[in-house]
């Protein structure tokens, strides 16, 4: 095992329970571990990286993503505003997207969504979708750090005529979801390094019956693993639980003893005392209370003017706030920096929603959800997940305070290199894991095919233009 040490203009430190800044920083890797940081390192090393000007992150963690579809929601999913649905795009286009992608396609989205990933700094993702063993074995080919969940549910909605939502339930096939998923994770467990592992995800609050959510929490108990669900994430969905059971989607998970500080909900934007809703009651406290977490992810509802009114009131009510991608782009620099000027524009204010803040929220939040004290910092002992940013770059440049110019103003470029578990994948601009050739190309066939396909799976027949309208009207040459 190979022993590295880096030095660097700035280490974000961890010490004393908190990031801090470390001027002239280094850091010593020893194997998967961090065994040094600060000043004056005397030991050998095998590879010695002098930095330079270069600010070093803890890797980010990503508690949102479906790598199967995700990177095909480019150039479908935007400027489509249902008003029936409340400009939510989950009733139809995503439905219908998802049902046109072929297998081939997956397969395409599968091996973009790992390049991507390492190019926007995640280090850990935490995927849900329905073929976890393709993703399982795609991330410890690409050295990602991986947790992994077959998604269930016990039924499924739809629209029937485009102006309402109906549901197919099935709860025999919910549980017997439920008993795939328990496979997946005593897989994972059983084999490689380690690095990739499994978790449980119900699908949505709306779509799985109390008692698929009582045993998904037992099971996560039992089995020590996360547990996560979309709730409280459409005005529908709010609709239909409070139809249904005379409570909001938080109120409905407390009520069955399903949140908890495993337990992470993807979104919850919709809550009690937003404008959307005007529904009295305390759901933030109930989350804050039960010691769950909320994964946010700003990009996929901003494009469809939806924001949390006060993600920094979540904050202040208690609520451990992580970040996830969800969409297309695939990248924790764009979540962060939409987490962060959505965060201020929806509170009013500059100083509630902090550059400090948004890196905790990728980092140390997110590891304290999976009960990992080892990872989302640079500290003595913590797995050597390592991003190496350029600061002489015209993004970056000039720097005085590191962590602002990493939180607002970033690109893809300005990331160097990676390291997950003590292995560089990615080394001065270069993936090292992932055969990116053609990838791109690949992925341009696979969503022609799949718009292609789309006429045939929308239940009223509709042209892919009239599900999807493009921006401009084709120019018409002269005849």
């Amino acid at each position: 095992m190979a022993v590295v040490r880096i030095d660097a203009r700035y280490v974000v430190a961890y010490q004393d329970g908190e990031h801090r800044l470390l001027e002239n920083g280094t850091v010593v890797v020893d194997g998967d571990q961090v065994v040094f940081v600060g000043q004056g390192y005397e030991g050998d090393a095998d590879e010695q990286v002098d930095a330079g000007e270069t600010l070093v992150t803890p890797g980010f963690i990503n508690t949102h993503a479906h790598l199967e579809t995700a990177p095909l929601d480019k150039s479908f999913q935007e400027d489509v505003a249902p008003r029936q649905f409340f400009y939510t795009g989950l009733v139809e286009t995503l439905l219908l997207q998802e049902a046109a992608i072929d297998e081939a396609g997956i397969e395409t989205c599968v091996g973009f969504s790992m390049s991507e990933l390492i190019r926007t700094g995640t280090t850990t993702v935490m995927h849900q979708g329905v073929r976890g063993r393709r993703v399982a074995e795609a991330c410890e080919r690409a050295g990602l750090r991986a947790y992994i969940a077959d998604g269930y549910k016990s039924g499924r909605w739809y629209t029937p005529d485009g102006n309402r939502v109906a549901y197919d339930w099935d709860e025999d096939g919910g549980f017997a979801g439920l008993e795939r998923a328990t496979r997946l994770i005593e897989e994972l467990r059983g084999r490689g390094s380690g690095r990739v592992q499994g978790f449980l995800s119900p699908w949505q609050a709306n779509t799985c019956t109390p008692g698929l959510l009582k045993e998904s929490r037992r099971l996560s108990d039992d089995l020590g693993v996360p547990l996560t669900i979309h709730a409280a994430q459409a005005v529908f969905e709010v609709m239909d639980i409070m139809a249904a059971h005379g409570m909001t989607p938080i109120e409905y998970l407390e009520s069955v003893g399903f949140l908890g500080p495993r337990v992470v909900l993807g979104h919850a934007i919709f809550t009690t005392g937003t404008s959307w809703l005007n529904l009295p009651g305390d759901d933030t406290r109930r989350i804050a209370d039960s010691g769950a977490s909320v994964s946010y992810n700003a990009w996929t509802f901003a494009r469809r003017g939806i924001v949390v009114e006060s993600l920094p009131g979540y904050r202040r009510d208690g609520i451990n706030i992580t970040l996830g991608t969800d969409t297309t782009p695939q990248s924790m620099i764009e979540s962060i920096r939409w987490s962060a000027i959505l965060g201020k524009v929806a509170d009013r204010r500059a100083d509630s929603w902090l550059a400090s803040h948004l890196l905790d929220a990728a980092t140390v939040n997110a590891a304290r959800l999976l009960g990992r004290d080892d990872l989302g910092r640079i500290s003595p002992g913590a797995k050597a997940d390592l991003l190496l940013w350029r600061l002489d770059t015209p993004a970056m440049t000039p720097v005085r305070d590191p962590i602002r110019n990493l939180v607002y103003y970033a690109t893809k470029e300005d990331l160097a290199s990676v390291m997950i578990d003590g292995a560089w994948v990615m080394r001065d601009g270069e993936v090292l894991t992932v055969d990116e050739d053609g990838l791109a190309e690949r992925l341009q066939q696979a969503g022609e095919r799949s718009w292609q396909r789309v006429p045939e799976h929308d239940r009223l027949g509709r042209t892919l233009e009239e599900v999807s309208p493009g921006s401009l009207r084709p120019f018409r040459l002269p005849s």
